[in-house]
């Protein structure tokens, strides 16, 4: 059994928050086994077992989470660019892994966090507010990092694009070098922009699978959204979801 509900956030927290999301996962004498995709976000996730809250940083490989047991989950999915208002480390040193929220806002703050959370029965709703006004807290508590605008400008313009724009393209645009631009980005967002970039074309790309033809043309899909030819798309497919863009799509229908 896997149950997975999100919401949008509080007023204050949308400049920031994409969404608040819960996660009941119920594995019998089997584990259940699921596949996360990069989405060019970062989450907070707090759960149950042992009290455990964690980051879990930009990914830029498919990963496959297994779940033992009975498990349940709270979590805030930042807005891409938007968790360094959060935390005070360059993101890029969260990349590819979890680190634990005692690391990351001291060991008192998530205490009181797993004890807000855990310590009574609550329903999911009341759970999702509670992690909302920590971060709340946070966010009152630590200023803006400096030049962080720049970055999620970037990101923003990127976005627009789906991924199709170049850095040197998205540095003109913003006025800066594209050493400068890279470095803030791997600051304030985590990975360079040209990564960020392929993984948001194929986000795009990968949203749009369950409205093309069994038989697509792939070519065609690959100019369409910015690859140089069919082999990019498919690179980019095999890095990203681990399989080519057809196997991907018949695995889903």
């Amino acid at each position: 059994m896997f149950i997975y509900q999100e919401t949008a956030p509080v007023a204050a927290l949308r400049p920031w928050l994409d969404c608040v999301w819960t996660c009941r996962v119920q594995a019998g004498a089997t584990p259940l086994a699921h596949q996360v995709l990069p989405d060019n976000c970062i989450d907070i996730l707090c759960q149950d077992r042992q009290d455990a809250s964690f980051a879990v940083g930009m990914m830029t490989a498919p990963i496959n989470v297994i779940s033992h047991g009975l498990v349940q989950t709270v979590a805030a999915r930042f807005k891409p660019g938007a968790a360094a208002r959060f935390f005070q480390l360059p993101l890029c040193e969260l990349n590819d892994g979890r680190t634990d929220l005692q690391q990351l806002w001291g060991r008192d703050l998530a205490a009181r966090l797993g004890d807000a959370l855990w310590s009574y029965p609550l329903p999911d709703a009341q759970r999702m507010q509670i992690l909302q006004d920590f971060l709340l807290l946070r966010l009152r508590r630590h200023p803006l990092p400096a030049d962080c605008g720049l970055a999620r400008r970037a990101v923003a313009l990127i976005d627009k694009a789906r991924g199709s724009l170049r850095v040197d393209q998205l540095a003109a645009q913003l006025g800066v070098s594209r050493q400068h631009l890279a470095l803030q980005f791997r600051q304030q967002v985590g990975i360079s922009p040209k990564l960020f970039a392929r993984i948001s074309r194929f986000r795009a790309v990968n949203s749009a699978l369950k409205q093309l033809p069994a038989q697509a043309d792939w070519a065609q899909v690959a100019l369409q959204y910015g690859y140089f030819d069919q082999s990019h798309l498919i690179h980019d497919f095999q890095d990203f979801a681990s399989a080519s863009p057809q196997a991907w799509l018949a695995a889903r229908r």
